[in-house]
């Protein structure tokens, strides 16, 4: 069932005592015990001031936590854990592993359903009276949706075989055949051997509860269990159930196992004839119990090292089976049922199926392996909380982490692990409190709090504590324990050792939750959780002493238990009670501290621990009895109530010790002798029955020395005669009763100094004592330790009262209140001794009350009533009051009348109801002079001044009002509405600040217009940045403009064309702007070549690279714009020729060329030259083939060329720094510029583009006229005619082949089909790229010198053409048929040809295994280490490779088929 919404329990008390208070840490405890025993735990607020320095020397304080898996720690989960872990040992012994199923979107609890169906009498009889639909209800399932039948489905198919095999019996006939179909091979192994993930919090048993991912092919042939079993989907795992193992060889050796039991029915005598006979009596689908007392023992002679272990031979070779286990070996016939077929999965002998009977380890917390800091783990702690909740840990509400907490720990599908740092030893490590140990120098601050008795080192041995009477230093009682928790980390349900009390203080961090149960429910609380869990109490009885345990508090409560909740904060104290169950978790990282103390009245509850110790054999920390004798041993140390305990506990300890010593008597045991206990070690005087610390006797024998037994368990000593025995004893029955009498004389010495506190505190008037008798009554309390009571309080508070009366009688000038000195002769008065100030307070005290008359006179007066008083008597009266010593009421109420003059005034002037200057008003003004008027005596003046400042201040707030929200544009208003607000509203005599505000916008609005007014008016369209200037105003101004609507469309149409040119000439990530790639890059190239002189760096930041500036193109002239344009081509290519002319002097990657020294940094990454590199067409530099893109050499798309016309490869190798822009064609170009003529805008872009365009439309006219001269048109027709002769062939060589044969090639590189043979006929491009551009590298022996000649003034102007047209960013045919003509001009470049097709198959490799190996988005991040403009160049190749028309039209549309040699590589 779905764990219900926890409920949080109620409150425990919370107290906060004052300074008084906290001053007697045990008093106070004592106090408050009567109402926060009754709820087992209470919390204790310090006083906001306590706040002692965290002292734990950070840099040495290391420790290694506890692991804690949350889900085990409940008691009801960590039984169904165990049980699914018994359950899935069983499956998986069975070879499938356990997978739980889910019903209405929620798993199934096995336990609880195994549980349910034993309830109700078994699974036949509920099978029988049809009670799964009640079995579903009680699970908490809806009715009516046929759950019923899917539970007594998934327990016949998952719980039932288990069951059976736990209670020996045999399974009844049982079809299997479709319900085992979710069972998958899993490795689950055992809770208790897995170490805790480090970087996950979910461990295995949420792996049960998620559905399998289907098996790939890939998965199968990765995962060897999956490649062994041959299993593609989810299907049975058992014998009989369609699995195809590979090896038909039944004799399994190393990965050839089978995971399969099969078990003899209980009662049967195994041997080879039975079992022979019986072998097709019985279904393979489960197995019966093995009875291993019907198993004849064999000859363990082994002549073959493989025997039936059932009938001791080793024949039958082919039919033996091997455990995978323990490796022993069964004949398939001598199994029970016999298996007729070889097991397909891992097999186990039924001796090891056995095991999963065992009963689960006792449970405990592992230790982790790592040490960490409180940093550290600091770190760890918030990570795991902010990733667990998803945000800051400090925002994370308590609340939220409660209900995660006991959901989880409920939880079996989710196994949250988290880290404790509990028990840690502050004697070790150190306190987190100041201590006076002279290990370190404390302030005074720190010995303040080190003497505290607050410090947890120093309440357990305060003198009210009985620990301070323990000799020893108990760790975790008398000495501090240390805790740094993190979220959910947990302390479980628990009492303290003894009995005793507890406190804990949280130092510092997020606050810890706790649960308490008060004693008196102690014994039901150990019985609710002993009756709903009984299998962990089973193997673990003493598991409520361990701290292992939680049970939800809402369970103990719904079973009748009182639980009580709270939230302890930094700063503040938890104290738990004796015999009160506590428990909790953390709620983040956070440093605690605890120790044990024990008060007078632990004592009683101290006594019944021991008792309940004996009965459950555990060990004490220390001898009760031993304490109690060592206080009785001194009356006077303690004080008075511990005395009276201590009275009280050691008569009852006394006439035990009588009783018990009368029955040794009563035996015949005589003979005795004194032994110091106290001086044994405790391993040395323990009860051998009962583990109880001896101190007061214990029996010993004199044959049997090493045991001995307290006087409870004489019977249990040994079998000696009594004459054997004697008692060891350390006191006499004498001198027991010795100390009780000295303990009550101490007891009641109080009583005569009561009678003396009494008669002193009830003296009248005539006889009244001296000071100095009740501070000696005082005195002796301090010195006989009497406990606190009513008259010693009551003393006290007299002594305190005294003390008070002399002080204040001396500081009668520090100008007290009347009424504080009217109560001051009053308890004066009071006092039952005489005070030597009475007088003089009198005295005063009648000299004010002279001055309350004069004063009240003259408020009484009828003059007075109309208007203020007159200034000389108020001057005079106030001058009287000042000099008492006492504050008179009336003092005040003179004050005032004295500011109600004063601020009419003020008022009258503000007005200018007076003559005199006229001060400026603003708002501020005005309210404060109406926040001062409050403030004084009201009379008909004050209210009449009120009323007219108040009616001038509501006028000038509301027109400020107005112009606020014409100010705040909301809705703009025209100017002639605004002119208008501005002109009444400078009628009022305020000063407005909103109105000034508004009446400087429409001053600026007024300029606005005159200027638009001329721009408009212009001779010359405007330029987009003075448009922008203006709109980013207009939109400022609080004022509605028609202009400024046109002016935003304008500047929008503007923006929108610069966008679409940017699109169509940019490349993605570029990093130039569309200005710098439309205008020649004069100024970056001559950087360029400045930097590429070794001797002259510069710095290109901050520079115009343009090589024409932006003003030049604003100018609306347009021969100043076509000028400069002109000069720009100029400077250009006179300085890509000085570039050309410095990078030629490149080595490469050997020094050539004359030039010597170090070779230098090429490339766009500036590092040195390295194979394989290119060299750009265009500036001659060099570059890393790995660095840049590279042309495709063949094209992908369109009509393929013949590979032996080596002039038509893609060889034109530009650089991403010389090819700067997407380079589109001249129609797309022209477009934009009849888009740009439409435009009322003139942007420096727009200009750039003419120019541009104007250069390219000149460039072409020139090569078109060039490529007409009769040379070139013969230089073309040649190699068309070339070309057709070629195809011709190649058609001729098609038609002779086979219409279904394949060129095939060796790739030593490896190839995608089978066995290494690549088909070069297909149809995909994507598949032919590599083997086409690979078959290039084959051809290049082949490649033939020129093809046709060229004058030299031919080439000349052709070369200079071609350095014109790759200067353009526009793509323009000719610039391809002039490269096509200068290659084939020339000799083939082989060098430089095997250098391109090297780099492009290196690409494409890289491509290929991009693909195969990774997913497409990891794709598209991988080519990002080559830049943005790197891809952008890539791109514009591609693209304008395949928009441009081929010259020679009758090609094929497949690979042509080439004749060479065989050498060449080809068949």
């Amino acid at each position: 069932m779905e764990p219900e919404e926890f409920i949080p329990p109620p409150e425990c008390p919370v107290f906060e005592p004052s300074w008084e208070e906290f001053q007697d840490p045990l008093g106070y405890i004592a106090k408050i015990r009567p109402i926060a025993e009754k709820s087992g735990i209470c919390k204790i607020r310090p006083p906001p001031d306590w706040q002692p320095p965290f002292s734990v020397e950070l840099d040495t304080f290391r420790f290694t936590p506890r692991i804690q898996r949350l889900n085990e720690l409940e008691a009801e989960t960590r039984v169904k854990l165990n049980y699914l872990d018994r359950i899935a040992r069983f499956w998986e012994i069975q070879g499938s592993s356990l997978k739980i199923p889910h019903i209405e979107r929620r798993i199934v609890d096995l336990y609880s359903l195994s549980k349910n169906v034993t309830d109700e009498g078994g699974f036949e009889m509920v099978c029988k009276e049809r009670r799964w639909a009640r079995v579903a209800q009680r699970l908490g399932y809806p009715p009516g949706k046929n759950v019923g039948s899917l539970l007594r489905s998934h327990y016949e198919r998952i719980v039932y075989p288990f069951e059976m095999f736990q209670s020996g019996a045999s399974l009844l006939h049982y079809d299997g055949e479709d319900v085992d179909k979710e069972y998958k091979p899993h490795s689950i192994p055992l809770r208790q051997s897995v170490q805790p993930s480090k970087m996950s919090s979910y461990g295995r048993r949420a792996n049960r509860c998620q559905p399998d991912p289907e098996p790939t092919e890939e998965d199968i042939e990765k995962n060897p269990e999956l490649k062994k079993l041959q299993i593609y989907g989810a299907g049975p795992k058992m014998m009989g159930l369609g699995l195809v193992a590979k090896d038909k060889n039944l004799r399994k050796k190393g990965k050839n196992k089978t995971h399969y039991t099969l078990l003899p029915t209980s009662g049967q005598s195994l041997n080879c004839t039975t079992l022979k006979e019986n072998t097709q009596m019985f279904p393979c689908k489960f197995f019966q119990k093995l009875d291993t007392r019907n198993i004849t023992p064999v000859s363990l002679l082994k002549v073959d090292s493989y025997v039936c272990r059932m009938c001791g031979r080793g024949d039958d070779d082919e039919k033996l089976l091997q455990c995978d286990s323990c490796d022993e070996n069964y004949h398939t016939y001598c199994l029970l049922p016999p298996l007729t077929d070889p097991p397909k999965c891992n097999w186990r002998c039924p001796k090891c199926v056995a095991e999963c009977k065992k009963p689960s380890e006792a449970f405990g917390f592992e230790q982790a392996t790592r040490e960490y800091t409180l940093q550290s783990f600091g770190e760890m702690a918030d990570s795991f909380k902010a990733d667990y909740f998803n945000m800051p840990v400090h925002m994370v509400p308590p609340e939220l982490v409660e209900r995660e907490f006991w959901r989880l720990v409920s939880c079996i599908e989710e196994d949250v692990t988290v880290e404790y740092g509990a028990d840690i030893h502050s004697k070790e490590f150190g306190s987190g409190f100041p201590m006076n140990n002279g290990k370190k120098q404390l302030t005074k601050e720190e010995e303040e709090y080190a003497r505290s008795g607050w410090n947890l080192n120093v309440m357990p041995v305060l003198e009210q504590s009985l620990l301070c009477h323990i000799n020893g230093d108990i760790s975790g009682m008398k000495v501090p324990w240390l805790y740094v928790g993190m979220v959910f980390s947990t302390f479980c349900w628990h009492i303290e050792d003894h009995w005793s009390y507890s406190i804990n203080y949280l130092h510092w961090g997020e606050p810890k939750t706790w649960y308490g149960v008060p004693s008196v429910a102690a014994e039901q609380l150990e019985e609710v959780m002993n009756k709903l869990t009984p299998e962990l109490f089973e193997f673990q009885p003493d598991l409520l002493h361990q701290l292992v345990t939680i049970m939800n508090p809402n369970i103990l409560m719904a079973h009748g238990v009182p639980v009580v909740r709270t939230n302890q904060c930094a700063g503040e104290f938890v104290i738990t009670f004796p015999r009160a169950y506590h428990s909790g978790f953390n709620q983040g990282y956070n440093f605690a501290e605890a120790v044990n103390f024990c008060t007078a009245d632990w004592l009683p509850a101290g006594r019944h621990c021991i008792e309940h110790y004996r009965h459950l054999r555990r060990y004490c920390v220390f001898s009760h009895e031993e304490l109690t004798c060592k206080m009785a041993a001194s009356p006077e140390k303690l004080d008075l109530n511990l005395a009276a305990a201590t009275h009280r506990e050691m008569f009852i300890i006394v006439q035990e010790e009588r009783k018990l010593r009368k029955s040794l008597m009563e035996r015949g045991i005589t003979e005795a002798e004194r032994e110091a206990f106290e001086l044994l070690p405790d391993d040395e005087r323990q009860c051998d029955k009962c583990k109880t610390t001896c101190f007061l006797s214990a029996l010993a024998c004199s044959n049997c020395p090493e045991r001995l037994v307290c006087l409870y368990h004489t019977q249990d000593l040994c079998n000696c005669p009594a004459e054997k025995l004697y008692l060891r004893y350390r006191y006499t029955l004498d001198e027991l009763l010795a100390m009780l009498h000295r303990l009550k004389v101490r007891s009641e010495s109080f009583d005569s100094w009561a009678n003396r506190v009494k008669e002193s505190l009830e003296q009248d008037e005539g006889h009244k004592i001296d000071v100095s008798d009740l501070e000696k009554l005082k005195m002796e309390a301090v010195e006989k330790k009497f406990p606190d009571n009513e008259l010693l309080r009551k003393l006290n508070s007299v002594l305190k009262d005294i003390t008070y009366c002399q002080q204040a009688s001396a500081e009668l000038e520090g100008r007290m209140s009347l009424e504080q000195l009217k109560s001051l002769v009053e308890k004066m008065l009071n006092l039952p001794c005489g005070i030597n100030q009475l007088e003089e307070v009198q005295a005063v005290l009648g000299t004010v009350e002279d001055f309350q008359k004069r004063a009240q006179i003259l408020v009484r007066n009828e003059d007075c009533k109309k208007d203020s008083p007159a200034p000389v008597q108020l001057e005079s009266l106030l001058e009287q009051g000042a000099s008492l010593p006492v504050i008179a009421p009336e003092c005040h109420f003179l004050q005032g009348l004295k500011e109600q003059g004063r601020w009419l005034e003020e008022v009258r002037r503000t007005l200018g109801s007076e003559g005199g200057e006229k001060h400026e008003v603003t708002l501020d003004v005005l309210r404060n002079l109406m926040e001062a008027g409050c403030n004084v005596p009201q009379s008909g003046s004050v209210e009449t001044a009120m009323a007219e400042l108040q009616e001038l201040l509501t006028i000038a707030e509301r027109w400020e009002e107005k112009a606020q929200i014409c100010l705040e544009q909301r809705q703009k208003h025209p100017l002639s509405t605004l002119e208008a607000i501005v002109s009444e509203a400078q009628l009022i005599p305020v000063t407005l600040p909103n109105i000034l505000a508004l009446q400087d916008c429409l001053v600026r609005a007024r300029a606005w217009v005159t200027d638009l007014e001329e721009i408009q008016n212009g001779e010359h369209y405007p330029c987009l940045d003075d448009l922008e200037g203006l709109v980013a105003i207009g939109r400022d101004l609080p004022v509605f403009m028609e202009e400024l609507r046109q002016l935003e469309l304008q500047v929008a149409s503007a923006h929108a064309w610069r966008d679409k040119a940017t699109k169509t000439f940019l490349k993605k990530n570029s990093q130039h702007s569309l200005l710098e790639v439309l205008c020649p890059c004069a100024k970056r190239r001559e950087k360029r070549v400045e930097a590429a002189l070794p001797e002259d760096p510069v710095d290109d930041s901050g520079s115009n690279t343009l090589g024409l500036s932006a003003q030049a193109l604003r100018d609306p002239a347009a021969i100043v714009r076509v000028m400069a344009f002109k000069e720009g081509e100029h400077q250009e290519k006179e300085t890509l020729l000085r570039l050309q002319r410095v990078n030629l002097c490149k080595a490469g990657l050997a020094n050539g060329n004359g030039c010597t020294g170090p070779p230098q940094p090429v490339c766009v990454c500036s590092e040195p030259p390295r194979a394989p590199q290119l060299r750009c067409h265009l500036c001659k530099d060099w570059f890393h083939g790995s660095c840049v893109p590279v042309p495709s050499l063949l094209p992908s798309s369109g009509q393929p060329i013949n590979p032996l016309c080596w002039w038509d490869w893609d060889t034109r190798f530009l650089c991403p720094q010389c090819q700067r822009s997407r380079r589109p064609r001249l129609e797309t170009i022209l477009a934009l510029l009849v888009a740009l003529q439409r435009l009322p805008v003139r942007l420096p872009e727009g200009e750039a583009l003419q120019c541009l365009t104007e250069r390219a439309i000149t460039w072409q006219g020139r090569a078109k006229e060039a490529l007409e001269t009769p040379e070139l048109l013969q230089v073309l027709l040649k190699l068309q005619e070339l070309k057709e002769t070629l195809q011709c062939d190649a058609r001729r060589a098609e038609e002779e082949r086979d219409g279904n044969s394949v060129i095939v090639l060796s790739d030593s590189e490896g190839g995608e089909g089978e066995d290494d043979v690549i088909d070069l006929t297909e149809e995909s491009p994507k598949k032919k790229t590599k083997e086409n551009v690979g078959f290039l590298l084959s051809l290049l022996p082949l490649l033939k010198g020129r093809v046709v000649e060229l004058s030299s003034d031919t080439r000349r102007q052709l070369e200079e053409l071609q350095l014109e047209g790759d200067l353009l960013e526009v793509s323009l045919d000719q610039t391809q048929t002039i490269y096509r003509v200068l290659q084939a001009s020339s000799d083939p470049p082989g060098e430089t040809l095997s250098t391109l097709i090297q780099v492009r198959l290196i690409d494409l490799d890289e491509q290929r295994r991009v693909r195969r190996g990774r997913p497409k988005e990891s794709k598209r991040k991988r080519k990002g280490h080559r830049g943005a403009s790197v891809e952008g160049a890539e791109r514009s190749l591609d693209v304008s490779q395949s928009k441009k028309p081929c010259p020679f039209k009758n090609l094929p549309s497949a690979p042509l088929p080439v004749h060479i040699k065989p050498e060449v590589g080809m068949f």
